[in-house]
Parts: structure tokens; sequence; C-alpha cells
């Protein structure tokens, strides 16, 4: 049984002022795993006032000084990364697979980020004026449960990079994964006050944070309705946003594809991290003459998708988060049939033998239309709806008729013809011919999918402000 009592601030383990228990519960079996000391208000207040302290001394170090710091973040992560593997896997119940990605996820946002903050210039004349790039202060990092560890390492190091210190408020459901974390940052020997870490309720932890006047930048990925309440609560003190919200990704097989191969792909996209993905290839969009033989492949191709153990090296889709989250998944897969889709396969209820756990059928629709819930609204599980167009230009129109934009597919035999499409797209990132992931590139939504960018220059830039000296 894991016991989480101690939250990080200003360079210590202390036992926070918050008394709330949360209980941590495998999403595998629904057996108790442990249990977390939630922090509150008062502990939030103590992590902002240490990272003030810290941000005095810390925004004025060197590019070289924050680069060692960095290294520093990354080797300790990297010695202890098969352990960071093994409690996601247990706590959160990704599959292995996916856990070892996002785990190399977090050594590889770290080791760009080192690179973008390399390449950057931070004093650059424009016109005759000098330009300095300042570090904004204090940062609000605030991270889901379903890439927890990736998120935070990112969010981080790109905070530290521009020469701000940060304030973390993790998902309570991560909390054996940030403990994990946390020891390595801790090992890293940054300045104490240049990171702290507080677990916490989101309306507890979150609001003091969002709502504090000293949080100069907060840095979010969740849900669409709760950046909303972000973005409104931190309008009171111009905090500086950057939000990275829901997806409803469509995924355009072009006709000259080849099938064969796009669509297990489109498989692989639609039911990533069991569906728990923002970015989740979750629209299928193929031509009409195609449907049977696309529906022919999906049935064929999902023989070889298992569900089942998250630590078994082919399961391809673990258990849900939790009982709640299945639940949301089940309704939605009882709105899909209501609303006269056809179910290809999957459908409600558990997969045989994993009734204990949050185990989901993989479920893929047919002779959807874009206008039904299914393909309009985030299910954030393992549901795709296949929905078909008639030419080039209804199926750019389909794709972009949804009020999120934050990442989006296009499988074509002619790069060229795929690239121009994908130039029509209205998303954040676009992926063609493949399941591909960047750290260098810009990342986050057009539309209701966010504000601002992460990832290379463009997201350390989001924690820059640009000062001109005029002489």
């Amino acid at each position: 049984m894991k016991t989480i009592d101690r939250i990080y601030i200003n360079g210590e383990f202390i036992t926070p002022h918050g008394t709330e228990q949360f209980e941590l519960i495998s999403p595998t079996n629904n057996q108790l795993l442990g249990h977390v000391v939630l922090g509150d208000e008062e502990d939030a207040h103590l992590a902002i006032a240490a990272a003030v302290r810290a941000f005095a001394g810390f925004s004025q170090t060197s590019k070289e000084q924050r680069i060692v710091y960095l290294q520093r973040m990354h080797d300790a992560v990297k010695r202890r990364s098969a352990e960071l593997t093994d409690v996601m896997v247990r706590e959160y119940g990704g599959t292995r697979r996916f856990c070892e990605m996002s785990t190399r996820n977090c050594l590889d946002a770290i080791q760009a980020v080192i690179g973008s903050l390399r390449d950057i210039e931070l004093v650059k004349p424009v016109g005759k004026t000098a330009v300095h790039l300042q570090p904004v202060g204090v940062t609000a990092i605030i991270t889901p449960w379903n890439a927890s560890n990736s998120f935070i390492c990112n969010k981080l190091a790109t905070a530290l990079a521009a020469g701000c210190t940060a304030v973390i408020k993790p998902s309570e459901m991560s909390a054996w994964q940030t403990q994990v974390l946390l020891e390595c940052l801790d090992e890293a020997g940054l300045p104490a006050g240049v990171f702290n870490v507080v677990n916490g309720r989101g309306d507890v932890v979150g609001n003091a944070l969002t709502n504090h006047p000293d949080i100069a930048k907060i840095s979010f990925t969740g849900s669409t309705v709760v950046g909303k309440m972000i973005a409104r609560n931190a309008a009171d003190t111009m905090k500086r946003v950057t939000l990275e919200l829901g997806g409803k990704s469509p995924n355009i097989l072009l006709d000259d594809a080849d099938f064969s191969k796009a669509i297990p792909l489109a498989l692989s996209a639609a039911f990533m991290n069991s569906g728990q993905a923002c970015v989740a290839g979750t629209r299928l969009l193929v031509p009409g003459h195609k449907l049977e033989e696309v529906k022919a492949l999906i049935r064929d191709a999902m023989t070889n998708i298992k569900v089942g153990d998250p630590d078994a090296e082919d399961t391809a889709i673990g258990p849900l988060v939790s009982k709640k989250q299945y639940e949301r998944v089940q309704q939605y897969i009882r709105i899909g049939q209501e609303e006269g889709a056809e179910l290809l396969t999957g459908g409600e209820g558990h997969p045989g033998g994993l009734e204990k756990g949050n185990f989901v059928k993989p479920t893929v629709f047919v002779n959807v239309n874009n206008q039904m819930r299914i393909a309009r609204e985030e299910i954030f599980g393992p549901v795709l709806s296949v929905i078909t167009y008639q030419s080039e230009e209804e199926a750019i129109a389909i794709a972009n008729d949804t009020s999120y934009g934050l990442q989006a597919y296009v499988s074509s035999s002619d790069k060229e013809r795929a690239y121009r499409v994908a130039n029509q797209i209205n998303a954040g990132r676009v992926l063609i011919n493949g399941l591909f992931h960047d750290p260098q590139a810009p990342f986050g939504g057009f539309k209701q999918s966010g504000i601002g960018r992460e990832y290379g220059v463009y997201g350390l830039e989001a924690y820059l402000e640009p000062k001109a000296i005029l002489q």
C-alpha cells in the first residue's frame, strides 16, 4: 500500500497543511493502491511565495547555467526511467508500450528544450532598438492524468529554460507517478524554490494558483471546459496563458491511399493511449465508394488489437483511468446507437474476462454523419466514428466542421496532394502517412483546442516577455 503524504516546497519534502485523503485505485482491477494527502489553498500560497523568492535570483541566471540545470534534470529522470514507466503502468493503466514512449517523451522534451535555449537569441537588435526577451515570472503548471510526467517534464523544462520559477499542480490521480518524478527532480539539485509541487484538487489548489496575483503565467493541459474557467479567472490579473485543450481529430484517407496500411494506422491513431488522448484520430473520413472495403479491413485489423493486461508487451488497449471514465464512454456508445450510427465492432460492456477493471470494448461506428454527438464531442475512450465523403473538397469541409482544431491526419500515396490537403485543415498539427512527434515543432490548437503553443522555440517564447530598450 503506497502512502504519499509529502509535498515539495522550497527544495524540501514537507507535510502539507491540507488533510484530505484521496484514494489511488488500480484501473486494472479497481483495488486500492494507496492514499495521497492533498494540499490546500494555504499550501498553494506557501509554494507561490517560495517561487517568488527564488525568481529574483534564478531569472538572472545565464543560458549556460540553465543548460547545466536542465541537463541535470534530464540525467536524473533517465536514471529512473524504468521505474517511472513501471509506476505509470500500475497507477494509470497505460499499456507498457505507451508508458515506455511517454517516459522517452519526458527525456526527449528536456533535450529539445536545451536545444531551443541554445538557439534562441535573448537579446537582438530590431531597427535601432535592443529587444530583450526576459522571463515572464512565476508560472503555474497544471497537468492532467493521461501522460502526467511527460507534461510536467516539458512544461517545467521550458519554464526553467526561460528563467521562470514554477508551482506545479499535477492530477491527484497521478500522485504516485508524480512522487517518483519529484524524487528525480530533487536529486537533480536545482536551486531551492525554483520548482514546487502541491498535490491537490483543481477546485482548491488549481483555483488558488489561477487567482493569485503573484502568478504571472499559467500553462494548463486538460479539458476545454476547465480551460475556459482558467482563462476567465486569469483575466482578472492579466495572466499569460497557454492552454492545450480537447480535440476531435479528423483522419482523412484520400482515395489513392494504400488502405491495407492506412486502416491499421487509423485504428492506432484512434485507440492510442486506450483512446484517452486529445490528439486521437477519432473521426475517420473515407471515400463513400470505399466504405465496404474499409469495413472489411477494419474487421480484419481489429482481430490484431489486444485488450487486456497493460503490463503485457502485446497489449494495445488497457483499462480506462477510472470507473467514471468507463461509464462516460459507455454512455457515448449508447448515444451512438441511439443516433442511428451502425455499430461495426465493439459495443457496450466489458470485454470477456476483464470485468474487474475499467476495460472497454474498442468500438467502431460506421454510417456516422458529422452532426452526431459521437462525431462532435470528445469521448476520451477507444471509440472511432467512420464518416464518408464524396470529394476531396467535402473531406476538407467535414474535417474543419468542428469546434476543435488540435491535430489531424492525412493518408495518400501522393505526398504533394497530401500536403496540399493538410495545408487546408485548421489544426495545430497535421500528420501525413504516419504517427509522429517532433519535440522541436510547435504543438497546440486552433479554435476551442486551446491558446498558444508548446515545444520548440514557439513554446519557449511563451514564457518570455519582449522588452524594447530604445536609446
